[in-house]
């Protein structure tokens, strides 16, 4: 899902930019809402997870890259404002250190990853919490594997979708569609188990951290103990 540079023009990568600017900006207002003691290290190890799961790369064609995208875990675990800094810091990384993704690019990246990946998610997770909200907490982790697993495509459309635009690579349109397509499908079944699991493993321990699960965790009662002399 990586785009390196040059593989769009220079007005559709400026407009991403700015689509990739605001959209970070706000995150960075609105993520302190998402945060407090107990989820502030949650988002600092789902920013790790991440970046390992997009280290994962494999050639899809055209000169685009394959991976997990993770942003719909992100968005479970911590919210979708602090899923977008997460995966903009991950990208950033990966772009500045590691060359995985143009510099050029980076706006675009963050665009598709940060913002459709993680939003597009979040949204569909919520849709069907709605849905199910009798199911109760149960029923987070494989509603949060259902969106993960539409979150992938999605990307991989909004990504046609610019090269529809701006793109300069020398590739047929409709084939460039069938091979995002079929293979971020797949992708996204991977996605879709991972995401389950790793949202199940969190559910089963401390559900009180999920930031999906909120309003659906029933709260635990102050218990107060005292012992009366014998």
């Amino acid at each position: 899902m990586h785009v390196p540079d040059g593989f769009l023009d220079a007005p559709t990568s400026i407009a991403t930019a700015v689509a990739a600017a605001g959209g970070v900006s706000l995150a960075l207002s609105r993520a302190r809402r998402e945060l407090d003691d107990r989820t502030a290290p949650l988002a600092g190890l789902v920013a790790v997870f991440v970046f390992a799961a997009q280290m994962l790369n494999f050639p899809v064609g055209a000169g685009t890259s394959g991976h997990l995208l993770g942003g719909t875990l992100a968005a479970v675990l911590v919210g979708p404002w602090t899923a977008t800094l997460c995966l903009t810091v991950v990208l950033a990384v990966q772009a500045l250190l590691f060359a995985d993704g143009g510099i050029t690019a980076l706006g675009t990246n963050i665009s598709l990853m940060a913002l459709v990946g993680v939003w597009s998610g979040w949204l569909v997770f919520v849709g069907l919490r709605r849905i199910v909200r009798s199911a109760g907490v149960r029923a987070v982790p494989a509603l949060a594997g259902v969106a993960a697993f539409l979150s992938v495509p999605v990307t991989a459309l909004a990504f046609t979708a610019l090269y529809a635009v701006g793109g300069r690579a020398p590739i047929p349109f409709d084939a460039l569609v069938s091979a995002m397509l079929g293979w971020h499908t797949l992708i996204g079944v991977g996605e879709g188990v991972i995401t389950l699991l790793a949202v199940g493993s969190i559910i089963a321990t401390r559900p009180d951290l999920v930031h999906g699960a909120r309003g659906l965790v029933q709260a635990r009662p102050l218990e107060i103990r005292t012992e009366v002399p014998a």
